[in-house]
């Protein structure tokens, strides 16, 4: 799925500098530009890179359409560029992480090369795609590991979500780690699991809870799972659910489950949970929903709440705490010499050149560190410390791997990206290489990125020489 009318879905600023670019000669020089995040979001440990296989087929359809030439004609843009705009397209190469790769603060994980002009185009459609979906799919997967690999947790978070953004996000739901959705639109679109039950409204519609629940499991015996909150959860609810429990039983069927939506789900679950045991439906899961995120989940897994099945939508949807990944797509290099940005700040200098990076591994396969070095480096006995390049940590022969690699060459795909379930696997097996202390919520330890030397040394010698 790719956006449709990609070449509009842009800020005004990339079309006047690209207009410039061209009028002054200078869109065919060659340029890299990076893509990277300078903080981790909802002061976690890492972030799960996601929504490159968007951004790689909206790419590919990066054309200026008749209607986008017309609004550009009417903005007062010249012939000559109008003209130019009409046989656009993206011919660049883009190198990037794999989806759902474990990525941390200023690492160039997307790196675009191409002219000035067609580079600078796609930075808006570029950040919008990743910085929204590594957002979410890294509020997944926080939630994700704070109910467990043994429990369920589902996206019910479309009628909450900002417009169609709530699209995306069911899809970096599941590379996050979530098991399936509510959102009908994103499953089919995305081959995600999709599956949903009742709202208080069906309960309400009927003259009692108890035919309410009679007759959804009537017409639906092998999948009912039944919302015991309407009206009185122990009193009513739950009780009504273990008669219709035993009336299945006598059919053949049993069961699937209740659905606590309000109220202490720690005591409520307990006690539902203990109630279907003594009437003797063990295998009867527990839901529950109501404004769950992973601090919630987390506490009440620690209070032992019997819940098998977690249904998140609002605080994952809108990415509660954090709601943007700051990700930027800065220049890096101009006709193979390397540019930076100067700020006061000195966390926020650029750096410069043409790069790559290199993953560190333990001895027992789990990530040690990354380094970013000069794409012409092949070995590196140290790394420094990007802001206090005093701090050094050395590599003495360390296992490592490159983990950019080529996704576009000269505006074509280099190979058939994966599908949702496939990204989801890889993405288990990169967090599972990853230390606990990288994944706790409090005070995350933090992961170790460095620059080589001649990094290092590009970087000074730029910042010493440019004068504005």
């Amino acid at each position: 799925m790719y956006i449709d009318h990609p070449a509009s879905f842009t800020d005004y600023y990339e079309l006047t500098m690209a207009q410039g670019y061209y009028l002054a000669g200078m869109h065919n020089q060659r340029a890299s530009f990076d893509y990277f995040f300078r903080k981790v979001p909802f002061d976690g440990g890492y972030v799960i890179f996601c929504g490159l296989k968007e951004l790689i087929e909206t790419i590919k359809h990066f054309r200026f359409s008749e209607e986008e030439i017309e609004y550009l004609i009417k903005e007062g843009f010249s012939d000559e560029f109008i003209d130019f705009l009409k046989k656009f397209e993206f011919r660049g190469d883009i190198w990037s992480v794999k989806e759902g790769e474990i990525v941390f603060p200023n690492q160039p994980i997307v790196r675009v090369e191409g002219n000035l002009l067609e580079t600078q185009l796609i930075e808006t459609l570029l950040l919008n795609i990743l910085n929204f979906q590594s957002l979410i799919a890294t509020k997944a997967a926080r939630i994700k590991f704070a109910a467990g690999e043994d429990s369920i947790v589902l996206d019910f978070g479309l009628r909450r979500a900002q417009g169609l953004a709530g699209i995306h996000a069911t899809r970096a739901a599941m590379i996050g780690g979530f098991n399936g959705t509510s959102n009908v639109y994103s499953a089919q679109r995305f081959s995600i699991p999709a599956g949903g039950t009742m709202a208080h409204s069906w309960i309400q519609s009927f003259d009692d809870e108890l035919t309410a629940f009679r007759t959804y499991c009537d017409y639906y015996p092998k999948s009912a799972h039944l919302l015991v909150d309407t009206y009185d959860t122990l009193g009513s609810g739950v009780p009504n659910a273990i008669i219709i429990a035993r009336e299945l039983r006598e059919k053949g069927y049993e069961l699937k489950g209740i659905r606590l939506d309000s109220g202490d789900l720690a005591y409520f679950s307990k006690q539902a949970r203990k109630m279907l045991d003594d009437a003797g439906f063990h295998s009867v899961k527990i839901a529950a929903s109501n404004q769950l995120d992973e601090r919630v989940i987390a506490s009440l897994r620690s209070q032992n709440a019997p819940i098998d099945i977690f249904g998140v939508g609002t605080r994952l949807v809108t990415g509660d705490e954090t709601p943007a990944l700051d990700g930027v797509y800065k220049l890096g290099s101009v006709n193979q010499v390397p540019t930076l940005k100067i700020s006061e700040n000195i966390e926020k200098i650029t750096l410069p050149g043409i790069k790559k990076i290199f993953r560190y591994m333990n001895e027992d396969g789990t990530f040690y560190g990354d380094a970013i070095l000069l794409n012409e480096e092949t070995i590196l006995e140290r790394m420094h410390h990007p802001t206090f390049p005093a701090k050094k940590s050395y590599l003495n022969n360390m296992k490592y791997e490159e983990i950019l690699e080529k996704v576009i060459r000269k505006g074509e795909q280099t190979f058939d990206m994966p599908e949702v379930d496939k990204i989801l696997e890889y993405k288990k097996k990169r967090f599972a290489n990853m230390h606990p202390e990288y994944k706790r919520f409090d005070n995350p330890h933090i992961y170790k990125v460095g620059i080589s030397s001649r990094l290092l040394e590009t970087r000074d010698n730029l910042l010493t020489s440019l004068k504005p």
